[in-house]
């Protein structure tokens, strides 16, 4: 999305990205941005969840997307061209396999030469799927994870700031997910939805990027009940960034990170009562979604760029987690997850 959508080379360095979009106002976030490629290597950050998106919307919609399914299918196939010209173009690494993960591990682990950027690649709400076959093509190019909603209603379920349970479509989309052996992202399905997928569901399940509605209130949010339920399915819970998910009584064009003083703290906060509520560290890691659409204006005045990400350890020893605890939220949970959940 932001290679495609924002028009953003990412293989610059994050302050000439900036300098290209000053003074541009279509998006929010242009001249803040906060992700490149050099600044995931600087942050190393060697493995990522990378997203495909495109969203269907009935004409009229307050919510932006395309107008059928097919030309949300050819804008997923889009950014899947430019994920492949970053890897012919050195600089990303798909990973698919269990073999993949470790090749790219043990590379990442090596000292020597700059290494691609390892990534795993996901759906984000499953509009673009015209038909449930298209899943299985999908899976074929490396598609490993989906979120069958996002914002708003959906062909397969209804997400974000919707009601509902799961679509018919939606019912068919878990099956063949099963059939194939993909993750199930929860992120984003609104709560009738994400207890219903879960009762269907039998494969692999995580929350990409979530937070806990106990400490923000919002519907976006999990609820404990929700967490303990993922914890149960052996999943991991990436914390968002997003400020608003991490101030309550946020208010959206008024409150600002510098206004409510807010710092990566807030984000410790969330994993630790994930952890709480776990008994143990194994169930948090990072999901931060700081290419989501949003840049430094906001996020925790004390991250504007996403190599600031490990900072997360010192704050992480400052609450008191033990060295392997942090290992295991900065990276272990989810290296392990995919251990167990990806094809071998």
């Amino acid at each position: 999305m932001n290679a495609m959508e924002w028009n953003r080379d990412l293989r610059l360095p994050l302050e000439e990205l900036r300098r290209r979009e000053k003074g541009a106002t279509d998006w929010p976030d242009r001249g803040h941005g906060v992700v490149s490629f050099p600044e995931m290597r600087r942050g190393q950050i060697g493995l990522c969840m990378a997203t495909q998106i495109a969203r269907f919307v009935e004409p009229g919609s307050a919510l932006t997307g395309w107008l059928s399914q097919e030309q949300a299918w050819a804008h997923t196939q889009g950014q899947l061209a430019w994920y492949g010209a970053m890897e012919e173009a050195g600089e990303l690494v798909s990973v698919r396999s269990g073999k993949d993960l470790e090749k790219h591990v043990a590379a990442w682990e090596s000292p020597g030469e700059r290494q691609a950027i390892g990534y795993v690649l996901s759906l984000e709400g499953a509009d673009s799927l015209v038909t449930i076959g298209h899943l299985a093509r999908a899976y074929g190019y490396g598609l490993r994870a989906v979120g069958p909603a996002h914002y708003g209603p959906g062909l397969y379920a209804p997400g974000t700031g919707a009601t509902g349970g799961l679509t018919k479509r939606g019912r068919e989309l878990l099956a063949e997910m099963d059939r194939l052996g993909m993750i199930l992202d929860a992120t984003h399905l609104c709560d009738e939805a994400f207890w219903e997928a879960l009762k269907l569901f039998r494969g692999p399940v995580w929350a990409s990027h979530s937070n806990c509605r106990a400490l923000v209130p919002d519907a976006r949010q999990f609820s404990d009940e929700q967490i303990k339920a993922l914890i149960g399915r052996g999943a991991v819970i990436g914390a968002v960034f997003d400020a608003w998910m991490l101030q309550p009584n946020w208010v959206k064009g008024k409150t600002t990170p510098a206004g409510a003083g807010l710092k990566m703290e807030s984000i410790v906060a969330h994993i630790d009562h994930i952890c709480q509520l776990a008994g143990n560290a194994r169930h948090a890691g990072i999901g931060s979604d700081l290419d989501g659409g949003f840049g430094f204006e906001q996020t925790p005045q004390d991250l504007t760029r996403i190599s600031d990400l490990q900072r997360l350890a010192e704050l992480l020893q400052q609450r008191g987690f033990s060295e392997e605890n942090i290992r295991s939220v900065m990276h272990g949970n989810f290296t392990g997850f995919l251990r167990k959940a990806l094809p071998q």
